[in-house]
């Protein structure tokens, strides 16, 4: 007989908290009894029924980060024990029980860190890490601008920007209440994207030289000022596209300024590159992140029964920070 449990459910009739079969783990997955799941933007459009990656459809269960305790492992996996408390990124975390590859899940810091905190540094570690350090090439003393930095990504960003040695980063958010509190994530300074002007700002803000590097996670029609923006052989790195997927593009601007343009995404790597990520992730993180470096505000705790309220609460685009589920 197959064992049950709770979770949240893409269904035709929209997401249900329901009974769902409890994963099993493969030779090379770790089984965690889930206590906490982050919310993220993604869950978004599969909730509304788009793919993402793999993801997607009628039952599948929501969720890219959870926290728990270890249930199981497969025969392949080593390091990783039953009773471990553990931090993953992995699909189908808002549930009672979740599957992680055993190469994206790591140790809870043995201080007093909860369930809910460990639940807010999967995703915002990884992306983040790979954006600045692995694609973004950043350099000790280099300018960063972070598009979009409110977010809980953006605030991660701001904190590994400045950790691995920038010199100057810039955060941008057109909410006046969320911008206001940037610097408290490890802004220098902090842009309105509202303002016609906020190119000239950045520009500024460099004795008119641009950023050295961009994490943009908003593009649509930013991406041009975006470019204004950012120095001559400077970098952007494309994570998200909140402002929108589609927006004009000035060729010349991006040809004269000599910038790479680099996209990125989970959805098309092989479990070797995520492995992969997640190790230099961790070589260069982890002891900020066992030190209390790194953190991320809690906006609100819903059970996993208001499933629903919580990803309503994550459209509404009025949070700042991490929204969490609590099985």
């Amino acid at each position: 007989m197959t064992e049950t449990m709770k979770a949240a459910v893409v269904t035709a009739e929209g997401v249900r908290v329901q009974q769902a079969p409890r994963p099993v783990p493969g030779p090379e997955q770790v089984l965690v009894r889930v206590r906490a799941a982050g919310l993220n933007r993604a869950d978004l459009g599969v909730a509304a029924g788009h793919a993402h990656g793999r993801m997607g459809g009628a039952g599948t269960i929501l969720g890219l980060e959870f926290a728990g305790e270890v249930a199981a492992v497969g025969a392949g996996v080593t390091g990783i024990k039953p009773g471990d408390r553990v931090m993953c990124a992995g699909s189908g975390g808002y549930a009672e029980y979740a599957i992680a590859d055993m190469g994206r899940v790591q140790p809870v810091p043995d201080r007093n860190m909860s369930w809910e905190e460990a639940a807010t540094l999967p995703v915002a570690l990884s992306t983040m890490h790979d954006a600045l350090i692995s694609n973004g090439r950043l350099a000790k003393g280099e300018a960063v601008l972070i598009l979009g930095a409110s977010s809980g990504v953006g605030l991660m960003g701001m904190q590994i920007a400045k950790h691995m040695g920038a010199g100057l980063v810039i955060g941008t958010s057109t909410n006046d209440e969320r911008r206001a509190r940037l610097k408290e994530f490890g802004a220098d300074h902090a842009v309105n994207t509202n303002d016609a002007d906020w190119a000239d700002q950045v520009l500024a803000l460099t004795e008119g030289r641009g950023v050295q590097l961009v994490i943009d996670q908003v593009s649509g029609g930013t991406i041009n000022a975006a470019m204004r923006a950012t120095t001559i052989l400077g970098r952007i790195v494309n994570v998200g596209r909140l402002g929108g997927a589609h927006g004009d593009f000035d060729f010349d601007l991006h040809a004269t300024r000599r910038i790479a343009y680099i996209g990125v995404t989970h959805r098309t790597r092989s479990v070797a590159e995520i492995r992969e990520e997640e190790r230099v992730a961790r070589r260069d993180l982890r002891k900020g992140v066992d030190d209390g470096v790194f953190h991320l505000p809690i906006d609100r705790v819903f059970a996993l029964d208001e499933a629903v309220e919580a990803l309503a609460h994550m459209k509404a685009n009025a949070h700042l920070g991490k929204i969490i589920l609590k099985t």
